[in-house]
């Protein structure tokens, strides 16, 4: 009977999805046909790059939001609202500054409705458990980031949830903070101690989930599906420099950067799809300090994406989005988890301050359509100038009101580096410093 239990499972998804409304009034799709099955004794991780709706998914399993279509169930009961015996760990530690670090622990336990004593010898249990003995009477304010985030791991665990979800919990940690939680929490899981069943977790950061895991779902974007499930064979306590983990870690850099080439490949001949393009908003000096990196020792031209991540201290969300930036404006190609110099990318790093911007000009009108249109309309019109409300309608035909305003704001970065025209906040105008 006990292994019956055992191998039921906790979590079953099925043919999930999710979308939300877009400006144009059709519906944005940020999850689609989404399967899912965990069961007691695993940790499972939901990797993927920002906007491919892992933290929707959380959120759904949750309970905080509801599917367009599919099933979602916990314990075999659909989920309807916040599940029994299911609890989250944000990213933002969600800590109540009035309350203290007792105090704030314990608030799960009294909307269950147990009563004071028992509320506080389990909460001192889970404080004491997760490494913040002592620090029962302080306030957040008076605790750092991780101890903070200690506290919010404590508070989800005193409830001894079958189900623990974590929605990128060491992301606004600091790398050696991060580091030790992570350990001490593994530590914790492999001795038994932990009051859990089961761990989902979400992350873009990819050496997090190969150290972590049991099972890691790759998730791809527009819309989120699930694109690959690797199972992770390796014994904790895991080496970062073990060979295997390095091969494992290399491969999925490869496999989340081959979905990347599509984006860029289908503008050319396409002009409306190119104009729908999300562009992710990345700085022309992050861009430019990367070709340079790139450009000289020890790299000349080519670099392998998981070591370049770790000797520039970057995530590998945030490499992404530079060296997708660097291909989509045909400076470097992105291929198998490495990244090369284009003939272009090696001139821009030997240029001066002044035909860097023009070659960066000429690349923005010629790879980034939206960037174009804009350009040929302030160009074509006798004002020379063009509301941002004109560019910004266009865009939400294609994507999501936040999506359009962070392209938006992209555009409006690279084009005034690049001096292909001015923009003013206050009246939200693109004009022509210099019209011919």
């Amino acid at each position: 009977m006990l292994d019956q239990v055992n191998q039921a499972s906790l979590l079953e998804i099925r043919s999930l999805c999710r979308s939300f409304p877009k400006g144009s009034g059709e519906d944005l799709v940020v999850l689609e046909n989404v399967d899912l099955t965990l069961r007691a004794g695993e940790i499972v991780g939901l990797l993927g790059r920002s906007g491919s709706g892992k933290s929707t998914l959380l959120r759904i399993i949750g309970g905080l939001i509801s599917p367009s279509s599919g099933n979602a169930q916990c314990r075999g009961e659909p989920i309807d609202g916040p599940p029994d015996g299911v609890s989250m760990v944000f990213q933002s530690f969600a800590l109540f500054p009035w309350l203290t670090v007792l105090q704030n622990v314990e608030l799960g336990l009294e909307a269950l409705g147990i009563e004071s004593s028992e509320r506080r010898t389990r909460a001192l249990a889970a404080i004491d458990l997760i490494g913040l003995d002592g620090y029962e009477s302080a306030y957040p304010k008076e605790l750092s980031g991780g101890m903070r985030q200690r506290v919010g791991f404590a508070r989800a665990l005193v409830v001894h949830p079958d189900l623990l979800l974590m929605d990128e919990p060491f992301s606004a940690l600091d790398v050696l903070t991060a580091e030790t939680l992570r350990t001490d929490l593994i530590d914790l899981w492999i001795e038994g101690r932990l009051p859990i069943k089961s761990v989902l977790m979400v992350t873009h950061n990819i050496e997090e989930a190969v150290l972590m895991c049991d099972r890691i779902l790759v998730f791809s974007s527009n819309p989120g599906r699930v694109a690959a499930e690797i199972k992770v064979d390796l014994a904790h306590p895991r080496n970062r420099v073990d060979p295997t983990f390095r091969q494992l870690v290399d491969s999925i850099y490869a496999r989340m950067t081959q979905r990347a080439e599509p984006k860029t490949a289908a503008v050319e001949g396409l002009p409306s799809t190119g104009v729908g393009m999300v562009l992710n908003h990345v700085s022309s000096n992050l861009l430019s300090g990367l070709i340079e990196t790139l450009a000289g020792a020890p790299y000349h031209g080519r670099a392998d994406l998981p070591v370049l991540a770790g000797s520039l201290q970057l995530e590998a969300d945030d490499l992404f989005h530079l060296a997708e930036t660097l291909q989509l404006l045909r400076f470097a190609q992105v291929s198998e988890g490495d990244i090369v110099l284009a003939d272009a990318g090696k001139r821009f790093a030997d240029l001066d301050t002044d035909a860097r911007k023009k070659l960066f000009a000429e690349h923005l009108v010629n790879y980034v359509p939206v960037i174009g249109l804009i350009r040929r309309v302030l160009d074509e019109r006798p004002s020379h100038t063009a509301p941002a409300a004109r560019f910004r309608n266009e865009l939400e035909d294609y994507m999501s009101e936040d999506y359009a305003d962070e392209t938006l704001k992209t555009i409006v970065s690279w084009g005034r580096y690049a001096e292909l025209f001015a923009y003013d906040e206050q009246s939200e105008l693109f004009s022509l410093e210099n019209p011919h």
